[in-house]
């Protein structure tokens, strides 16, 4: 499991661990929307096996931003005086919005690397 992550934080093939699923080198700090890759450029493996493959890496996208949503919060109540301060909510917004690009990456690589074919 942790070199599964280890791949996908690397954007690296679920394949061969070579080549790159999306055109830009760095998942982390882009903020223009992604574009992939349609094939490996090492071992030719198709990312995208059918239209609407993604449909379900949405799911992943919004448990990690329910997730980043609440360390948010769990974070920020402790600079207020009150359990819940309608100030926390633009901080939670700004934190989600900033992390989306990254969220999108991140789920697309780990729909894809779930549904890899492990048998072989």
């Amino acid at each position: 499991m942790s070199s599964a992550l280890t791949h996908i934080l690397k954007n690296e093939c679920p394949v061969c661990h070579k080549g790159k699923v999306f055109t830009d080198k760095n998942i982390f700090l882009n903020f223009s929307f992604p574009k992939m890759n349609e094939y490996c450029s090492h071992c030719n493996y198709k990312f995208q096996k059918e239209p609407g493959y993604f449909f379900g890496a949405m799911y992943v996208n919004y448990g990690l931003t329910v997730a980043q949503g609440i360390a948010t919060y769990c974070i920020a109540q402790f600079f207020f005086e009150k359990n819940f301060d309608l100030r926390i909510l633009p901080i939670i917004a700004v934190s989600i919005t900033l992390l989306t690009p990254f969220n999108l990456r991140f789920s697309r690589l780990a729909w894809i690397y779930m549904f890899k074919d492990y048998s072989k």
